[in-house]
């Protein structure tokens, strides 16, 4: 089974910026309910969508106060057990975060970290790469960022 998922959050000043479980050190940050990690929700979607199980707004909702503020790795945590009660396992992620700004480069391995140890899986299943949109659209104008996933999954 493959799951797809996308990811999009504005960016504004005053805002915490969160990517991979990661906080990174940043003048604009994501505007969110959660705490807007846009590569968690985009891996989250995902899983999700590989076993049809819907999308993270069916399951974290942007109405309900129990997610504001939320952590995505423990969300992340959730969707990793439903996914173990309906009898599958991760065999891989690949993702890509797509950002101008700051380079992500050198969280790339805390972030696949973080993603593996929440998902129980061995970090070289987890593949993370990032991208300018070379200046181009809102993501060049550093009005958002833009996360993709894809992961493929088995059954036990």
């Amino acid at each position: 089974m493959v799951g797809f998922g996308y990811d999009v959050h504005t960016l504004a000043e005053g805002e915490t910026l969160v990517i991979g479980g990661v906080t990174l050190e940043s003048q604009l940050g994501t505007v969110a309910h959660s705490d807007g990690d846009v590569l968690v929700h985009a891996i989250m979607d995902a899983l999700l969508g590989s076993l049809s199980l819907g999308d993270i707004g069916l399951h974290f909702p942007d109405t309900s106060a129990e997610w504001r503020s939320a952590d995505s790795i423990a969300m992340l945590k959730r969707v990793h057990q439903l996914l173990r009660n309906e009898g599958a396992h991760i065999v891989n992620i690949d993702s890509t975060v797509v950002l101008e700004a700051p380079k992500l480069r050198p969280h790339i391995d805390a972030m696949r970290a973080r993603i593996a140890e929440a998902l129980a899986l061995d970090i070289k299943r987890v593949s993370i790469k990032a991208t300018t949109n070379e200046r181009l659209g809102f993501i060049g104008r550093e009005e958002g960022v833009a996360a993709y996933a894809v992961v493929q999954m088995e059954w036990d």
